[in-house]
């Protein structure tokens, strides 16, 4: 298993687990272990694909309610997939194959396409197209396929 078994993403998928088959009360007691032993927000709304993990276990990785994160993807800690303001409301979509370095923050309802890369501590404010890397504050594009 990508990032072993004791990581925030292990803890989001059984969580989402237990609340798809309808038990009770376990799939938040799930949400707030993994904020207890991680310190990070992954709402059981968010979607994460198959493969997908964070690395160094997902130490304070936010993710919005509505996010969705594609497969296989590298997520680094402190992490911030979110939104940014009442007037676009909605959280970023991550293609496949996505890497986000440690520290970035993915802000609004925008999508970052396949096999794209996102810089450590990076600020994502507009869309990144597939194959792409972008660094920065605010993030540019420095590399296309």
């Amino acid at each position: 298993m990508k990032g072993g078994f004791f990581n925030a993403v292990t803890f989001y998928r059984v969580g989402r687990w237990l609340q798809d088959n309808r038990v009770p009360l376990l799939p938040r007691f799930f949400e707030v272990l993994t904020y207890l032993f991680f310190k990070s927000i992954i709402p059981l709304t968010a979607e994460i694909g198959g493969g997908t993990f964070c690395s160094h276990r997902g130490i304070a990785v936010v993710l919005h309610r509505n996010c969705s994160v594609g497969n296989n993807c590298i997520i680094g800690t402190c992490v911030t997939l979110g939104g940014r303001h009442d007037d676009a409301p909605g959280g970023p979509i991550i293609g496949d194959n996505v890497y986000i370095g440690t520290g970035a923050k993915v802000l609004g309802p925008i999508s970052v396409g396949d096999n794209a890369k996102i810089g450590a501590n990076s600020v994502v404010l507009k869309d990144v197209p597939a194959g792409c890397t972008a660094v920065g504050i605010p993030a540019k594009i420095i590399s296309k396929v």
